[in-house]
């Protein structure tokens, strides 16, 4: 049954909420009113009744006596105005006697009986009384009948005095036993008064919890999404009605916000990666550009440098002096390929091809010091590497790592193919770095700070993160063990990931 009513309350629409609840309020009201009234009618009635027949008593008895004291004043003068007065006094005494209540059931067997002594004897007197004003004066019996009159008199005021008591008797009884009930009264109003205090209060909380609580929800969840948090959890609430439907609606409301402003949130870091890139694509170009005019400042007059080559290298083969031709002829591929290379990515057999001729020449410098071994897997015409790769770092290995040692080193390149990824190792058994130095060497890299690593280090990582999504170089080295330069590149087929 409370289920019932509870899914019922809930299910109404506000208007019939707050309509029940006024409802409620004012049969509350009503009820205190009418339980009050009953209260105050109970015992005003039962005062009324005893002070009424108090009244009614006392009445009857004052009108006697005034009748006596008329009926002597006119007995001694009979003018006009004291039979006036004997005339009102004796109908205000019949009045007063035909209101005295004379109901057997009403006032009980000894009130009764007073009453009826009261108003039998008031007949007989008034009978007598009426023949002894009638009578002359000077008649024999006048005087002892005036006698009779007054004896009568007295008689009927000791009638109406024990009638009195009596009535005063009854009514101290009565009151005696209504005082109880009077007396708790007050407490019985105080608990009723408790009683509508809890059940309005209880239906104050109903209403409450169905109208008030939610839209406290409503404003604490606001106050939150506000301030931009929407890790709240989706308010819940039981109502059916009008508030139920705008929970329901302010919860898809916050989903709708939160992935808006997710969406833009998005939105604004895609464009701030789009500009970042742009810019780092910009300075790229930039860095490349200085690359080359470095390249160019150090190449003063290269077609002269070409031909004066090439005519060295003609006069040592005329003088057959085979090792300097072909240093000659290395020293000049080199030079060559560094002016001719404009792509951003050219095969990995042209690298080979000039590390192969740099390495020539150093090995005529530093003789068997210099020990250079190439490990490939893959097919070295069909893979791209971005241009001016290998050179640079086979130059560090050999100046940074291998030179220093006194009984110098190897300098080994291997490249392979894991899945989607080529992945090329040079490594060396020079000098090496120590810990402090290889970290402070990562941390320029990353911060792109050309001025402590040197151009050609620096470019070639900044171009493979640029070139490559997910493309990387990472350094390892041990102080007197050597350095190793790991670069990861994405596969020829996995263009897609590749920024132009």
């Amino acid at each position: 049954m409370f289920s019932y009513i509870k899914n019922y309350w809930l299910s109404i629409s506000l208007k019939k909420k707050l309509g029940t609840f006024s409802l409620m309020v004012i049969l509350v009201m009503g009820v205190s009113i009418a339980l009050n009234l009953l209260v105050m009618n109970f015992s005003t009635e039962s005062l009324d009744v005893i002070l009424n027949d108090n009244a009614l008593c006392y009445d009857v008895q004052e009108s006697m006596e005034h009748e006596a004291e008329a009926f002597r004043n006119y007995i001694r003068e009979r003018t006009w105005e004291s039979a006036k007065d004997y005339r009102l006094a004796c109908i205000k005494t019949e009045s007063s006697l035909s209101s005295l209540p004379f109901d057997y059931e009403a006032i009980g067997q000894e009130r009764y009986a007073r009453t009826w002594n009261v108003k039998n004897g008031y007949e007989g007197y008034q009978s007598y009384r009426d023949q002894v004003v009638s009578m002359n004066p000077g008649e024999p019996e006048y005087v002892k009948s005036l006698y009779q009159v007054y004896d009568m008199q007295k008689y009927l005021q000791t009638y109406a005095r024990r009638l009195m008591q009596s009535t005063l008797k009854e009514g101290r009884s009565s009151y005696q036993e209504k005082a109880p009930q009077l007396y708790n009264l007050p407490y019985m109003i105080m608990a009723y008064s408790a009683l509508m205090i809890a059940a309005v209060i209880f239906m104050t909380r109903v209403l409450s919890g169905t109208l008030v609580n939610p839209l406290v929800k409503l404003a604490h969840s606001s106050r939150e999404i506000a301030g931009n948090n929407f890790s709240g959890g989706d308010l819940m609430v039981e109502n059916q009605d009008e508030m139920g439907e705008l929970v329901q609606a302010f919860n898809k409301m916050k989903h709708s916000t939160e992935r808006y402003i997710n969406t833009l949130k998005e939105k604004n870091e895609m464009a701030g990666r789009l500009h970042k890139e742009e810019v780092d694509r910009i300075n790229m170009e930039k860095r490349m550009e200085a690359a080359r005019l470095e390249l160019l400042k150090s190449q003063i007059n290269p077609h002269f440098l070409f031909n004066t080559l090439n005519m060295i290298s003609c006069t040592a083969k005329l003088e057959e002096a085979k090792t300097t031709e072909r240093m000659i002829s290395s020293l000049g591929n080199l030079f060559r390929y560094n002016l001719k290379i404009t792509d951003q990515t050219v095969p990995l057999e042209q690298e080979l091809k000039a590390a192969q001729d740099y390495m020539y020449i150093q090995q005529m410098r530093f003789g068997s010091r210099v020990q250079y071994e190439c490990h490939l897997e893959v097919d070295a015409a069909g893979t791209l590497i971005p241009s001016f790769t290998l050179q640079p770092l086979v130059e560090n290995a050999v100046i940074h790592g291998v030179a220093r040692k006194e009984e110098g080193g190897r300098v080994i390149l291997k490249v392979r193919k894991n899945r989607n990824h080529v992945i090329m190792s040079l490594a060396d058994t020079g000098a090496g770095m120590d810990k402090k130095t290889l970290e402070q060497l990562s941390e320029d890299l990353k911060g792109y700070k050309t001025s402590r690593i040197g151009i050609g280090l620096g470019n070639i990582y900044q171009r493979i993160k640029c070139l490559y999504e997910g493309g990387d170089l990472r350094i390892y080295s041990r102080l007197g063990k050597g350095t190793a330069v790991l670069i990861i590149l994405p596969c020829e087929e996995d263009a897609g990931s590749q920024r132009s």
